[in-house]
């Protein structure tokens, strides 16, 4: 309720317009998902069907519509069996890129999930104390690795430094802290990674954009003004998670949220996780991350209520301003293989595939037919 009063203060005080160029707001909307898990499932036997007839995933979401792949990048994850690091995620790249996808790479700076709960800093790191040295080490690392896919011809389009960095990035993983932030040790953390990435475009004569992300936009309205106010560098995007299991916001109030961020902070944003079940049903040893919990009123765990919950959230996100809505992993489909919980996948009940159809494609998939997309920009 804080929150939720805040924003109606700041929306009174700074209007509901945004400040952008009309012509602008009408250029591309970015609409695709978080295609990260899609080589590991293939690798694991994973049958992805349209129509009946098994399909390349990459190629499905390409044709029909989708313009934009979300990777994460984990620095040295030697617990994944090969995903999730660099050679994965160029091979990702490679993928999406061939289906005509723009791509957004998503720099953790972990070996692990980072998230609003957890943001543990890379073992390469750990013993690094000077903060001097562990900025200059996110800035060299994060060159390379441009520099690494630019000799690949795999250049993203957007960076994220971070992801879901609510509290404080790259901690002590026995030392967690998540109810207050060292601003300054943070900042020169984010801004080492922001340098790096406008140093890169600029030498290259490339056009990387960088996008900063937090989780919920009740999150983002307080986590923006902090940061703005202690030193924040620059950067071109905004992104949030919106999931309504775990947020304050509905999608009635959404709308709010994203126009003053945009407004207040003068970018762009996107939403760039977000999911919804089309069952409750589990198919394998891992239980369902999204639950009966998830449901919001209207919106039942059907392919249709799946359908219509991913319409609003993209006619509420262009309504405010918003460039984009990237759905989190619609091809974690349950295979054999393990993760470090279960077998199976924690996931298949919120894919765009049906685990009770042998992954036969879903309803969800006319949504990037609709949605007039122009042409996929390029960094070069």
């Amino acid at each position: 309720m804080k929150n939720f009063i805040y924003l109606i203060v700041l929306v009174l005080a700074l209007g509901c317009k945004s400040t952008k160029d009309p012509k602008e707001a009408e250029s591309i909307f970015y609409q695709g998902g978080d295609l990260s898990y899609v080589n590991e499932m293939l690798d694991c036997g994973a049958e992805y069907r349209h129509n009946g007839e098994i399909v390349n995933p990459y190629k499905l979401f390409g044709e029909k519509g989708a313009n934009i792949s979300r990777l994460r990048l984990w620095h040295t994850p030697d617990w994944t069996n090969g995903y999730s690091n660099f050679d994965d995620v160029a091979l990702a790249i490679e993928r999406s890129k061939n289906a005509g996808m723009t791509v957004l790479l998503d720099f953790h700076y972990s070996d692990t999930w980072a998230d609003p709960q957890h943001q543990v800093i890379p073992r390469a790191w750990e013993q690094i104390t000077n903060q001097d040295i562990l900025a200059d080490s996110v800035y060299q690392y994060t060159y390379r690795t441009l520099n690494r896919l630019d000799e690949m011809e795999l250049l993203p389009e957007i960076v994220q430094i971070g992801n879901e960095i609510n509290v404080e990035i790259m901690q002590p993983a026995d030392r967690m802290v998540v109810d207050t932030i060292n601003w300054d040790r943070n900042l020169q953390l984010i801004n080492a990674g922001l340098e790096a990435v406008k140093d890169f475009s600029q030498i290259r004569k490339v056009d990387i954009q960088r996008m900063i992300h937090i989780a919920q936009p009740e999150n983002a309205l307080w986590w923006f003004d902090a940061a703005k106010r202690n030193g924040l560098g620059d950067y071109e995007w905004i992104g949030i998670s919106y999931y309504p299991k775990w947020s304050e916001y509905g999608l009635d109030s959404l709308g709010l949220a994203i126009d003053s961020l945009i407004t207040t902070y003068d970018k762009e944003l996107m939403v760039v996780e977000t999911a919804y079940p089309y069952t409750l049903q589990n198919f394998d040893e891992g239980n369902n991350i999204l639950g009966e919990d998830s449901l919001i009123p209207g919106y039942p765990a059907t392919e249709d209520g799946q359908y219509q919950f991913m319409k609003r959230l993209i006619d509420v996100t262009k309504q405010a301003g918003g460039k984009g809505v990237v759905y989190w992993e619609p091809g974690w489909v349950s295979t054999d293989c393990s993760t470090p919980w279960n077998k199976g996948s924690n996931w298949e009940n919120a894919t765009w595939f049906d685990a009770g159809n042998g992954n036969e494609s879903l309803q969800i998939f006319q949504l990037l037919e609709n949605t007039g997309f122009q042409e996929v920009k390029t960094s070069k």
